[in-house]
């Protein structure tokens, strides 16, 4: 009997690993009658909570035929004891895919925050540290990129992303490590869309029951909501129930 609850233990075990070393792209359209005509559609690679995980080359060789046009980078970019040579090269990779954005995650914060800073900047990457970026097409029409700092170190200054975006009309998008943003938004703010991560989709759920949700996309009343199982984790390297992923999102109208 004790054999037998050890080789399922060690089963189980290989599993939860399996789970969190995944490497997934979801695939996501979504649609929304104001989205801008003249763009098209614009395809955004989202990865969020990379950790300690360096990032597989089958995700940048998937994505890359996939052909992004953006890539955001949605906090937990690493943790303490990660190197920076391990961050670059993540850095690195998701650069070919196309222009990187980046939101701080509380996790990011456990190094010198300052060395990593210049490092983005010096790999090209546009960070969102309550502020915004903007996208144009030909035409005129805009794509408007917020992002705010880590909410849980109280570093986020939403108002500040809101008066950066400004009130010119354009397609807004909010990133923001944390999904609890969402409890500040409101209709006027013309948020179409939030990505966040942060809670790794409960990571390990016990008899399907875990203090976060798993991932998911949520149409609420005064946006739509996605929230990544994230792509690493903390603590031990194991999922269940949350397996690890990433996600092409598409945005056209419709």
């Amino acid at each position: 009997m004790f054999l037998v609850i050890f080789i399922l233990l060690i089963g189980l075990i290989i599993y939860m690993v399996k789970e969190a070393f995944a490497n997934r792209v979801i695939y996501k359209e979504i649609t929304f009658s104001d989205f801008p005509e003249t763009f098209g559609e614009v395809k955004l690679f989202f990865i969020s909570d990379i950790h300690k995980r360096v990032i597989s080359d089958q995700i940048i060789q998937e994505v890359q035929h996939s052909k992004a046009d953006i890539v955001i980078i949605g906090g937990d970019l690493a943790e303490k004891g990660v190197s920076f040579e391990r961050i670059k090269e993540n850095l690195l990779k998701l650069k070919t895919l196309g222009d990187v954005l980046f939101v701080w995650g509380n996790n990011d914060y456990e190094l010198d925050y300052r060395y990593l800073d210049a490092l983005l900047l010096d790999c090209g990457v546009k960070i969102l540290d309550n502020t915004a970026a903007f996208f144009e097409s030909a035409e005129g029409e805009r794509l408007i990129f917020m992002g705010i700092d880590d909410i849980s170190l109280k570093r986020d200054r939403f108002d500040l992303a809101l008066a950066d975006a400004g009130t010119d009309e354009g397609f807004r998008i909010l990133v923001s490590h944390n999904p609890q943003v969402v409890s500040r938004i409101k209709s006027e703010h013309q948020i179409r869309l939030v990505l966040s991560g942060h809670t790794h989709g409960g990571q390990i759920h016990i008899f399907g029951y875990s203090p976060y949700e798993k991932g998911k996309l949520k149409k609420m009343k005064q946006t739509t909501l996605l929230i990544s199982n994230g792509y690493g984790t903390t603590a031990l390297p194991l999922r269940l129930g949350a397996k690890a992923e990433t996600h092409l999102i598409t945005l056209k109208r419709g």
